[in-house]
C-alpha cells in the first residue's frame, strides 16, 4: 500500500478491526519514512466488476468513491454522522451489485441514490435531486419539493 503522503511503498499495518457493520476491513497503516505518518486504510469485498454506462453511451469502471462523495456533498452539515453514511454508501453499493447486472446505467445509479436518500433524509434528497434532475430554475425546485410527501405536524 503506498503512503498518501510520500508515496513510500513500505508501510506496515498497526492495527485491523472490522468495521461496525462487518462488510469492511478498517486498517490503520504506518509509513516506513523518516516522517512516520499514519492513515486508515479500508478492504471491501467486490462481488463483481462493474461498468457505469455514461447518458453519452461511454463506459467506464464503476467508482465508488465518486458515489460516496455525492452523496457526502448532498449530506453535509446534516445531523447524520459518518459511520452512518458509510453504512448508507455500502448498503447502496451492495444493492447495485446485487442487481445481477455487469453493466449499470448512470439513471439507474441516480435512482438507486434517490430512494435512499428520499428515506434518510429529505434535504439531502432535494439536494441530490438539483444535480442529479439538473434543476435549472427554482421553479424547478418548487415543482420537485410540491411533489414531495412530506409529513406536516397537526
Amino acid at each position: 500500500m503506498l503512503c498518501p503522503f510520500c508515496k513510500e511503498k513500505d508501510t506496515s499495518v498497526v492495527d485491523s478491526r472490522p468495521t461496525e457493520d462487518g462488510t469492511a476491513i478498517r486498517r490503520r497503516r504506518l509509513c516506513g519514512c523518516e516522517r512516520k505518518e499514519r492513515f486508515t486504510t479500508f478492504e471491501r469485498v467486490q462481488f463483481q466488476e462493474l461498468t457505469v454506462i455514461k447518458g453519452s453511451g461511454k463506459r467506464a469502471p464503476f467508482d465508488r468513491d465518486k458515489i460516496s462523495k455525492s452523496i457526502r456533498i448532498a449530506l453535509r452539515k446534516r445531523p447524520i454522522d459518518s459511520d452512518s453514511i458509510e453504512k448508507f454508501i455500502s448498503k447502496l453499493v451492495r444493492n447495485l451489485e446485487g442487481l445481477g447486472e455487469s453493466e449499470i446505467p448512470t439513471s439507474t445509479i441516480g435512482k438507486v441514490i434517490m430512494e435512499g436518500l428520499s428515506a434518510l433524509d429529505q434535504v439531502a434528497y432535494v439536494r441530490f435531486a438539483s444535480v442529479y434532475k439538473n434543476f435549472k430554475e427554482a421553479k424547478d425546485f418548487e415543482q420537485f419539493v410540491g411533489n414531495l410527501n412530506v409529513y406536516k405536524a397537526d
